[in-house]
């Protein structure tokens, strides 16, 4: 996997892109990267400026924060299941 360019050289890259003095394939062989990599930047930057439907970083930096937490309460509760299956039947035996 290719390393992760700075946020910073991403912002760069993608202004420059939305002036549109130059092709987006231009563009891209200049900076060193493909020209679908600068068109996933140029998506994922309208859907952080709202200007494109789709969730943002934010939302989904929430979105998986969430989907973890529920995972955990999921195992915490089946714990506490067995745990009450047993303790029921110590209590009452057959």
């Amino acid at each position: 996997m290719p390393k992760a360019l700075p946020e910073e050289f991403r912002r760069d890259v993608v202004a420059l892109a939305r002036k549109g003095e130059a092709p987006v394939s231009q563009i891209a062989k200049d900076f060193g990267i493909s020209p679908s990599c600068l068109r996933r930047w140029l998506k994922l930057a309208e859907i952080e400026d709202g200007n494109r439907p789709g969730a943002t970083q934010a939302e989904s930096d929430e979105l998986r924060e969430a989907r973890k937490r529920v995972r955990q309460l999921e195992q915490e509760n089946e714990i506490l299941r067995r745990a009450a299956a047993y303790f029921a039947r110590d209590i009452n035996p057959k």
